[in-house]
Parts: structure tokens; C-alpha cells; sequence
């Protein structure tokens, strides 16, 4: 058996605390590991963070027994080779540069800058370093994603002409006392790293280009359409981020991809996120845990007639399609790096690949402020 340490820093939040150590890291444990050319790799957390109480009592209730609030010794230590962060982003750069310098495999959060050239450059320190690098890219593993991969495989699309995207629903604004806000306060501060493009075109980039092509142009219209939200406090603030986007994007394979992102919407559709995918054989409906195909056989003849009621259900004549067996989708992305680091198997989400989703929200920002289609260059 193969035990790597891995400096888990930051975690004490929702997410790093349900989706990478609970579910990713905890959960590889207690399955006996992850199995590569007949070894056993087994990891073994050491939680970091700047308030040792939180980072004890995380540690405590899920029977961590390695934490601490020194992060140069975690880093000093041989005996941990991977280095993890899923601390806010501005102050991701520093601690990742410490861990590259500290000759750590480095794993991380997206986006993992604020800023393109930032972004770009730690993926270049990690790269002359000569150490193994990662971005999370967790929703190409969600069940319905693997669905509609598995389509487009067997060719069920003929040509993929067009992707309409929708994200979003409604976060409680606090004013409310019987409805407090669902999300955290930094969300919507920009000075915080806060905004919906630097967090969800981070993911639209990598979605799109492993699923239908590179993005190579874009047109974003950005709005903070609520001004202000109440903290964490009850303190009433003003908004500085963007809340909403909605944007287009062209790929070098032609296919022409629209997504709107919102945290002002209300949902009245299949999912949180859903994607409708049109072929000349057929189209999708995916969604993160579910996906539904028409073929051409089964499209139905609409005519257009707005005085009468539709004598066609529209939700007839799509299938559920399976994915077959699905892992949770952050443990799936663990499980691959730590095969990358111990087995030198093939891993290509590195942080360089985390830098093209801070470049299209850089970029989607350019294309707001100045009103136009903007080139994105590879």
C-alpha cells in the first residue's frame, strides 16, 4: 500500500469540507483506497487553515487525525507530497507558490486566479518546478454529462449544430428574515472575488472545449441586477459583482453555444443547470444528474399555429438516457490525479488548463465593457 499525505488547506468551507474531504478524500479511504498497476495509493489528510479551532473541530467530527494552523511545517514535511487549496481565490496564488516551492504536487479549486496572467503564470512555476498540477474540473464526471458524452460517441447527433446553456436559480437576498441567503456574502464583492463570470465561465470554458470545442470568441453582457444583500451579520452591503450574465460563445468546430448564468432566476426546468443540444440526427437535454434524447424518428411535426392549443406534447418522444455507474464527480477528478502522481498515468486538467476559464472571464469582461465580440487566442 502506497500512503501520500495531502495538505487539505482551506476546507473548512461548504465545499471544501462536503465535496473534497467528505466525499472525495474520506470516501477513498474508506473504500481501501484507489487500485493502480496492482498498488493500493491510500491518502492521508492533514488539514491546514488560519483558525486552528475551525480546523480542529472539522477535524474531530470526521476523525481526521492530522491538522494544524502551520502550513510551513505541513509543507516541510516529505511525507506529504500533495499539496490541495480551496481557499478563497484571492489568496490562492501565494499559498500554491509556496507548495511549488516546497516541491508539492499541487491540486486546486477553480478559478485559480482573479486575474489571466496570474493564472497562466503559476501554471508556468508549476511547470519548470517539474511537479504534477491539477485544476478541479468536476462536471465533466456529473451523470449527465457522462450521458450525453456517451451519445456523442456513438454518433447519436450527426453534426452538433448548436448548445443552449441555462444556470442559475434564485439566492434569497436576506432582507427577508425567514429566508436567509443560500450563498456567502464574498459572492457578490468583487473586491472579495466575488462575481457569476469569474465563477461559472471558469466552468463554461472547460465545458464547452471538452464537450464541443474550443472557444474561439466571445459576447457577454454582464448586470448586477440586485444592489444589495444582507452579510452574514445582518449587515445590509452593497453588491460591487456581478450577479448575472448572459453570453455567447463561438468553437473552432463550429458549433454555436449560448449560457445564460444567474443568481436572479427562478427555475422551471429539469435541473440547476441544463444544457439542450441540437444535432442534424437527433438532440439532448442534459442536465447535471440526468439526460434526455429525441432522435429524428421521434421529433415531432410542429405547425405554427398561436390560436389554438398545441395538440403535441412536447415532452413526449425524448428517453432517459443512462450513464451507466456514476461516482461522485469530485472523487472521480481525486482519484484520477492521485493515479497521475503515483502512477504517472495521464491527467490533462492541469492548472494550465485552469487558466483558460480565468482567461474567458477575463475576456467576457472586455467583450462587456466594450460592447463587442472578443477573440479568445489559444
Amino acid at each position: 500500500m502506497k500512503k501520500i499525505g495531502i495538505i487539505m488547506n482551506g476546507v473548512t468551507g461548504r465545499m471544501g469540507t462536503n465535496q473534497h474531504l467528505v466525499r472525495s478524500i474520506l470516501a477513498i479511504r474508506e473504500q481501501g483506497g484507489v487500485e493502480c498497476n496492482g498498488e493500493t495509493i491510500m491518502p492521508d489528510p492533514i488539514l491546514t487553515g488560519r483558525n486552528l479551532e475551525k480546523v480542529k473541530a472539522l477535524a474531530e467530527k470526521y476523525g481526521v487525525e492530522r491538522y494544524t494552523d502551520d502550513l510551513d511545517a505541513a509543507l516541510a514535511d516529505d511525507y506529504n507530497e500533495i499539496f490541495f487549496d480551496a481557499s478563497g481565490t484571492p489568496y490562492r496564488i501565494p499559498f500554491l507558490e509556496k507548495a511549488i516551492a516546497a516541491g508539492k504536487h499541487v491540486y486546486c479549486e477553480k478559478p485559480t486566479a482573479t486575474e489571466y496572467d496570474k493564472a497562466l503564470a503559476i501554471a508556468e512555476v508549476a511547470e519548470k518546478a517539474g511537479v504534477k498540477n491539477g485544476t478541479v474540473q468536476d462536471k465533466l464526471w456529473l451523470p449527465g454529462i457522462v450521458a450525453f458524452q456517451k451519445l456523442k460517441e456513438e454518433g447519436f447527433f450527426g453534426d452538433i449544430l448548436s448548445v443552449r446553456g441555462e444556470f442559475g436559480y434564485w439566492v434569497f437576498t436576506g432582507h427577508d428574515d425567514n429566508r436567509p441567503p443560500q450563498r456567502p456574502s464574498w459572492n457578490y464583492r468583487n473586491e472579495d472575488g466575488g462575481g457569476i463570470i469569474i465563477d461559472m465561465h471558469c466552468h463554461w470554458q472547460y465545458v464547452v472545449a471538452n464537450l464541443f470545442g474550443e472557444i474561439t470568441s466571445v459576447m457577454t453582457h454582464a448586470a448586477t441586477h440586485i444592489p444589495e444583500r444582507i452579510d452574514e451579520q445582518g449587515q445590509p452591503y452593497k453588491c460591487t459583482a456581478d450577479d448575472s450574465a448572459y453570453a455567447m460563445f463561438k468553437t473552432d468546430t463550429g458549433v454555436f453555444c449560448q449560457f445564460n448564468s444567474s443568481w436572479n432566476v427562478r427555475v422551471r426546468r429539469d435541473d440547476l443547470l441544463v444544457m439542450q443540444v441540437d444535432g442534424t440526427k437527433g438532440s439532448a437535454i442534459v442536465g447535471l444528474r440526468k439526460c434526455w434524447a429525441q432522435s429524428m424518428e421521434n421529433t415531432p411535426v410542429p405547425v405554427w399555429n398561436p390560436d389554438v392549443d398545441s395538440p403535441i406534447d412536447y415532452y413526449d418522444g425524448w428517453e432517459e438516457v443512462s450513464p451507466g455507474e456514476c461516482d461522485n464527480a469530485f472523487k472521480a477528478q481525486w482519484e484520477l490525479f492521485l493515479k497521475h502522481v503515483v502512477c504517472d498515468e495521464p491527467f490533462r486538467w492541469t492548472l494550465r488548463e485552469g487558466a483558460k476559464g480565468v482567461q474567458l472571464a477575463e475576456l467576457s469582461w472586455t467583450s462587456h465593457n466594450e460592447e463587442r465580440w472578443v477573440k479568445v487566442e489559444s
